[in-house]
Parts: C-alpha cells; sequence; structure tokens
C-alpha cells in the first residue's frame, strides 16, 4: 500500500478463501498488516451506495468499519456494505472477527464476484476521517477507492469505500476475476 514501489492487487481481496490478504501482502513486503474492527451492524448508507447497491435510498444495510494498520501505523479506513437480505443475521453484522473472512463468508452464502468495478478519486478528508487515520493535518486530501461488487448475474452485492491518507502516493490494482 505506501511508500515506493509498493505494489498492490485487489484479487485477494475479492477471492473466497484466502483469509487474511491484508496481512499476507504487508508480510511480503516485510511489514506487519493488521485491522481492527471500530463497528458493525445495521445502518443508513449513504445515497451513493444506496444506489451502487440498487436499493431505495434511506434503506438501512449491514456495514462494517475497519481500521487498517501497517506496523501499527493507520493507513486506511474501509467502510463496507450489504444489503440486509445478504448479510444481516450473519457474522458481518457482528463485530468479532470472521472465520476465513468476508469473502469467504460471502461465498458460502452463494455471493461470488461477476464483474467488480473500482472507483479511485482524491478529496479532502472529513473531521471523523482525519482522527482516526491520525492525519498531520485536518486539511489534508485523502484517496478513496470505492468497490462494487455483483454477482455473475449482475446483482450488486457488496460496496465497500476504503479511505487512504494522501500520503500513501500510490495504489496500482491489477484484477482477474475466475
Amino acid at each position: 500500500m505506501p511508500g515506493d514501489g509498493w505494489t498492490g492487487s485487489s484479487t485477494p481481496y475479492i477471492k473466497s478463501g484466502k483469509g487474511d490478504a491484508w496481512g499476507r501482502e504487508a508480510a511480503q513486503q516485510g511489514r506487519s498488516g493488521t485491522q481492527r474492527i471500530l463497528a458493525a451492524g445495521e445502518v443508513r448508507a449513504p445515497g451513493s451506495v444506496t444506489a451502487a447497491l440498487d436499493l431505495p435510498q434511506g434503506e438501512a444495510v449491514i456495514a462494517r468499519e475497519r481500521l487498517i494498520l501497517l506496523d501499527g501505523q493507520p493507513v486506511e479506513v474501509a467502510h463496507s456494505y450489504w444489503p440486509k437480505r445478504v448479510a444481516a443475521g450473519t457474522a458481518l453484522a457482528e463485530t468479532g472477527r470472521i472465520r476465513g473472512g468476508a469473502v469467504t463468508l460471502l461465498a458460502d452464502l452463494g455471493y461470488r464476484p461477476g464483474t467488480v468495478t473500482e472507483v479511485v478519486q482524491t478529496r479532502p478528508a472529513m473531521e471523523a476521517e482525519a482522527d482516526v487515520l491520525q492525519l498531520a493535518d485536518a486539511g489534508e486530501w485523502v484517496l478513496t477507492l470505492t468497490r462494487t461488487i455483483t454477482t455473475p448475474g449482475g446483482e450488486p452485492y457488496e460496496v465497500s469505500v476504503m479511505v487512504n491518507p494522501g500520503r500513501v502516493g500510490r495504489l496500482h490494482y491489477s484484477m482477474k476475476v475466475d
């Protein structure tokens, strides 16, 4: 993720059976990658999320918020959203770790990726993001990656919004979905 020469791939983050993809990716660089779950449960999703999930505006969804750490330092805050029909009553709605990871749980529920769309943009950090990412300046810009995953039949079932400090500098993503 951060630093010169770091090349990440999105593929491990959408393939089931991969467990802690972030921990493995960081370890391959000789670093320590961990995460903390900040919140999980039913929320009112932002309008852009309900639109991407093809849900009515204001509809509640299941969400998980995680703080991603590299060598103990915050490098990303990640928000993942699922329709209630997909995630209600599952470990996705709870704050505990998910055995095998969320992608494996979703695959076990019958949700496998067909199309993955990622949008990257920059913007000023929101106050809460500046706090959790420990930005030196509340006016610092962040890099966001919004990933929408649909089934092979085109049904959207997950939207993730990942926010990184602008100091990350460069992201390089490649993806192959089998």
